[in-house]
């Protein structure tokens, strides 16, 4: 006589053993409708499975975000359904969901095509229609394989052989169409509504270079046509503000073979690479950070005290000098303590905050550069604080501050940052107290600030827990930038100490932290977040001087000197061409400010002011719009004229 226990605190008593779905009915036929996976005891599962014993049960609806997860992998299960039915002889492998959706790798006898792709999803929708029932069942190791044999499924045959014995196998069917999978699947095909099959690539199985090329199918999925379309539009806006396009089309920066994963910066990206690092430069000393530079090239010995060498030697840049191995530095941490450890430090120097602009290399593979989100050379706005244990919970509230005030100024709401709490894994250095007292002070100032925040058991590091600051865009991605992490065991391996209150010696705690994360990635969020349009304390060009005609030219250039004498990047354009050109191809450019001069502007000393969504400002003196542009770069934020 199950008792199931809901969410909001009711209970229900059944006679006999009951299914996630019964439980539904019971509550009312529109949640029974609606329904499409149960968590029982904090388990997720198929609507199917039956309660006998007393449980915690709740409803999983395409309202939840894990509802919208099961959609995608039962999306991808008719994707492979349709696939095959389409091509039969085609051998179906693996099919995980994914962000924002799912893929599928095929092995075929050629690659699919974008035209298989709409077939195949034209297929999908009359097996959607059809509202199959999905039924999971288990086997034993011999019956599934020989199932999965006589099905000529050879890829699903090596997994089933490489499973743990202990673990239990399961298909899902759909119709006479059947898969190898762990579940939760939704109830029927027919809650599967809206999707979309995007593109083809090619995959390697097992992601191993030495194994077959399979053709990948990848697609979308969500809880309604209306949520699909959303997507998409998103998808649009995401392309138009590709970083990439923009870079180049603004003339920020460029990338090219020789020099894979490194950013060649242009002078108007350089500019904003500088106002941003000055910008970073100020508030860390208004923060009590000293700036240091250390060595890009570091011997080999220091990495494997750090026990840096042991985890990522192969995505270390290595060479070898005077029988000496030496690496190029891929963080700067390790470089950090041995400043620390230059003469005696006592309690009273603590905490210390140490900052870097570090210029960082790391071997990512080929395959995963993206522009100059994702590179193998690239600078962090790196930090890390020595502390004492009692210090640590201070010293991140004030670092959460000091994260708000930059992120307010990149423009960027603060009621749309996420923070998660990363605690202890299983494997790690330092005693369950020290660990305890650790994540208590990362919670605890989180909850001082009245935060809301996640917490992602056992994704700590192997030295210590950390928070995960993520930021959302304006077109809702999110984007992970800051963090900050406590470090038990680093110091210790690298002989740090400071002398405490009664004379003895004692291991610092270092605090490592971030807020941009590297300059490179958040300029190229930024382009994508403004579109280019930079706000004005950060474009490159914050003025364009245009003249109408030859006679204004001089006029021009005593306005071009007036501003740079103020501190504002401006450029004078002084070619021969149409005024409305200029306007037109200075707009594009995403200038903030254009001023026009004409024979009365010059002859009054006055200037004629528009912005670059085309505001008409109005004809001003001189110092009028120097104070205009001074209060406009004061503000920062997301004000974009």
């Amino acid at each position: 006589m199950p008792v199931i226990s809901l969410p909001d605190g009711s209970k229900r008593e059944f006679a006999d053993a009951v299914s996630v779905m019964e439980v539904a009915q019971d509550i009312g036929p529109g949640l029974a409708k609606a329904t499409l996976a149960g968590r029982i005891n904090g388990e997720l599962v198929d609507a199917s499975t039956r309660i006998s014993d007393d449980a915690k049960l709740s409803i999983i609806t395409a309202r939840d975000e894990e509802g919208v997860e099961v959609i995608r992998h039962s999306t991808a299960h008719l994707l492979a359904m349709a696939a095959q039915d389409l091509y039969p002889g085609a051998q179906v492998t693996i099919g995980p969901v994914i962000d924002n959706g799912f893929y599928y790798d095929f092995a075929y006898e050629r690659p699919f095509t974008p035209e298989d792709l709409t077939k195949i999803e034209k297929r999908m929708g009359e097996l959607a229609k059809q509202d199959l029932p999905i039924d999971r069942l288990v086997m034993t190791r011999e019956e599934a394989v020989d199932a999965f044999k006589a099905m000529g499924e050879t890829y699903k045959v090596e997994i089933i052989n490489d499973l743990p014995a202990s673990e239990e196998i399961s298909v899902y069917r759909q119709g006479d169409w059947m898969d190898l999978c762990r579940g939760p699947h939704v109830p029927s095909t027919g809650k599967l509504k809206a999707f979309k099959l995007m593109r083809v690539a090619g995959a390697y199985w097992r992601g191993d270079a030495n194994n077959e090329m399979l053709t990948r199918i990848y697609g979308t999925a969500w809880e309604d046509k209306k949520a699909l379309k959303s997507y998409l539009l998103r998808l649009e806006e995401a392309e138009k503000r590709d970083h990439r396009k923009l870079g180049k089309k603004l003339d920020l920066f460029h990338m090219q073979e020789e020099a894979p994963g490194m950013v060649f910066w242009h002078p108007d990206g350089w500019a904003i690479y500088q106002e941003l690092e000055q910008y970073m430069r100020r508030k860390q000393i208004t923060h009590g950070y000293r700036e240091i530079k250390t060595p890009q090239l570091v011997e080999r010995t220091l990495w494997e005290k750090s026990g840096h060498w042991d985890k990522f030697k192969d995505d270390m840049f290595t060479t070898h000098s005077e029988n000496k191995d030496m690496a190029v530095k891929p963080m700067n941490c390790p470089c950090h303590v041995q400043v620390f450890n230059q003469g005696l430090k006592s309690y009273r120097d603590l905490p210390l905050r140490l900052a870097e602009f570090g210029s960082c290399h790391r071997n990512e593979p080929s395959g995963a550069l993206h522009g100059i989100m994702r590179v193998r050379g690239f600078t962090q706005d790196d930090a890390h604080i020595f502390v004492t244990e009692d210090q640590i919970q201070q010293e991140v509230a004030d670092f959460i501050d000091f994260l708000h005030e930059v992120y307010d100024d990149m423009g960027f709401d603060r009621a749309s940052l996420m923070y998660k709490l990363s605690t202890r894994p299983e494997q790690r250095v330092g005693s369950d107290e020290i660990w305890d007292k650790a994540e208590k002070s990362l919670a605890k100032a989180l909850d001082t600030q009245g935060l809301p925040w996640e917490e992602l058991p056992g994704e700590g590091a192997f030295y210590g827990p950390k928070i995960e600051f993520s930021l959302k865009d304006c077109i809702g991605r999110v984007w992970q930038c800051g963090t900050i992490q406590v470090d038990f065991s680093m110091p210790g391996r690298l002989g740090a100490e400071y002398v405490d209150e009664t004379g003895g010696r004692k291991t610092p705690v270092m605090l490592h932290r971030a807020i941009l994360g590297s300059f490179e990635r958040f300029i190229g969020i930024l382009i994508e977040h403004f579109e280019g349009a930079m706000p004005a304390w950060l474009a490159p060009t914050q003025v364009s001087i245009l003249n109408i005609t030859d006679r204004q030219g001089e006029y021009a250039l005593q306005l071009q000197k007036s501003l740079s004498e103020n501190g504002f990047r401006a450029k004078a354009d002084l070619r021969n061409e149409k005024i409305g050109f200029k306007i037109r191809e200075h707009t594009l450019m995403k200038t903030p400010y254009l001023i026009i001069v004409g024979d009365k502007e010059s002859q009054n000393g006055n200037v004629a002011v528009r912005t670059r969504t085309g505001e008409d400002k109005g004809v001003m003196s001189i110092q009028a719009f120097i104070d205009m542009l001074k209060a406009d770069v004061s503000k920062k934020g997301c004000h974009r004229p």
